[in-house]
């Protein structure tokens, strides 16, 4: 009788902390992966249109005669790429985004506009569509 009740107190505990006792989390997870997204700005033509100007301003003052329309042409065209170009580099955008395996199993992102302090390996919970640690 003893042997039956030792028995039975043991399978009782080994239910009680079985791994269908400790349900999975479906809003936990791990951040498994860190990656840093940089989107090319998009020219508008005002940065080209604004280089070409002053470049062309820049060219006219050098020499003279036909030397004078060919420097003018080229400040041109070579300030109108450079403020493509300027334009372009000011509308660039970096964001952040942070992998994050679930207990479940699938893999989860979240895009941040500023660098975060998560790190690999940190221990997260998804609250009302926000990761916050655990």
């Amino acid at each position: 009788m003893k042997d039956a009740l030792i028995r039975a107190s043991v399978l009782a505990l080994a239910v009680a902390v079985s791994p269908a006792a400790f349900a999975a989390c479906k809003e936990c997870g791990t951040v498994t992966d860190l990656k840093v997204i940089t989107q090319e700005g998009e020219g508008s033509g005002l940065g080209a249109v604004a280089g070409g100007v002053l470049g062309g301003v820049l060219g006219h003052q050098v020499g003279s005669g036909r030397g004078n329309t060919a420097a003018t042409i080229a400040g041109a065209a070579g300030g109108a790429y450079v403020g493509h170009q300027v334009e372009k580099s000011k509308n660039t955008t970096t964001n952040y985004r942070v992998f994050v395996k679930m207990e479940e199993g699938n893999t989860r992102y979240w895009t941040f506009k500023n660098e975060t302090a998560y790190k690999v390996g940190d221990k997260v919970k998804v609250v009302d569509g926000k990761l916050v640690r655990q």
